[in-house]
């Protein structure tokens, strides 16, 4: 099966899931930027895959829509987008391999697989074909099963957990209790974001920095003014820390690929007359938007504050110590061409 056919199946199973009246052959036309012949096609290829798709005579058209009733011997109606979003989530979930969650998903597929007809497992076998859902660095959570069970199940139960939690920078272990509010998964790191009684304040911890874990036998609540999406609001990443303005120029090469993205939420883009573009943030902390500066190597340059700015040439020197021969043969016209590119 092509690709821009199932991107069509796709857009006709959404259509019909928020379409009260249901939809014609010429809505479903003008939806895909078909034929007439090409949208009966499609409805019929999704009638014979299984779905349940049914049509009325409304005036003079006939019009297309979901049958109401259950379609599938499940104690619950699923409908056809829930269904494709479960079988497209499989790769996503593929990090989390060895534990509860990527354990639990493949449980609840199989169930629904086992009530569907064949026709519609021979078409979720060619939308697996046709989509692969990719992920970036990971780690083997499979190792930290028994350790990220325990925390879902405190997590749901409100119960505190005591814990051995050695941070990136620490040299030794230290113990805490800690009332998990809510385990996030971000950047290919696990996190358990809860009150810290050690600190006495909302902390992140990294799940598999977590050396030992044990269950209480108390219970906590969490408080009504608690807002996961406001405690991580500010952070360019996970950190926690004092508000910044920051603002950094882009090289004009690679303006379009920083604006084509959502770096943050509080992020401003302004224009250059060089084709270049300043962005704009208020983050909180400087070392995670240090390391993404560092990223971009040359097509990036701190503005504000003086602080970043600082400790971005202190790394930049810090590496070019680790390549003394290349540091001496660095010619000084490439480094005032690469001043000129930010007018600067």
């Amino acid at each position: 099966m092509r690709g821009d056919q199932i991107t069509r199946h796709w857009r006709i199973l959404r259509q019909l899931a928020v379409s009260k009246n249901g939809l014609a052959v010429k809505d479903v036309a003008e939806l895909c930027t078909v034929s007439l012949r090409t949208a009966y096609r499609d409805i019929e290829d999704l009638q014979a895959a299984g779905f349940p798709i049914t049509s009325e005579k409304v005036g003079k058209a006939e019009r297309y829509k979901f049958m109401e009733e259950t379609w599938f011997n499940i104690p619950e109606p699923i409908d056809p987008l829930e269904l494709l979003s479960l079988e497209l989530s499989g790769d996503l979930f593929n990090v989390f391999k060895g534990t509860i969650f990527h354990d639990s998903l493949q449980s609840v597929r199989k169930k629904i697989q086992s009530t569907l007809p064949p026709r519609t497992l021979a078409y979720l076998d060619r939308i697996r074909l046709a989509f692969k859902m990719g992920k970036g660095p990971c780690k083997d959570y499979g190792c930290f099963s028994e350790i990220i069970s325990e925390v879902n199940t405190a997590v749901t139960n409100r119960r505190t957990i005591e814990i051995g939690y050695q941070g990136l920078r620490q040299e030794e272990r230290t113990l805490r209790k800690v009332n998990p509010y809510k385990v996030w998964f971000y950047d290919g790191t696990l996190y358990v974001i809860g009150l810290c009684h050690l600190r006495n304040e909302l902390r992140s911890f990294v799940i598999d920095r977590i050396n030992m874990l044990k269950m209480t036998d108390e219970y906590y609540k969490i408080p009504a003014d608690f807002s996961f999406d406001q405690y991580i609001k500010n952070s360019f990443k996970v950190m926690q820390d004092e508000l910044h303005t920051v603002r950094i120029r882009i090289s004009p090469e690679w303006a379009r690929y920083i604006s084509e993205k959502i770096w943050h939420p509080s992020q401003r883009i302004q224009k250059q007359f060089d084709g270049g573009i300043e962005i704009i943030f208020q983050v909180a902390g400087l070392d995670e938007i240090r390391q993404w500066v560092l990223s971009l190597g040359p097509e990036a340059y701190v503005v504000e504050p003086e602080e970043l700015r600082v400790s971005v040439v202190a790394c930049l020197k810090a590496a070019l110590d680790r390549y003394p021969v290349i540091e001496g043969a660095i010619r000084h016209d490439t480094v005032n061409e690469n001043k000129k590119r930010f007018n600067r």
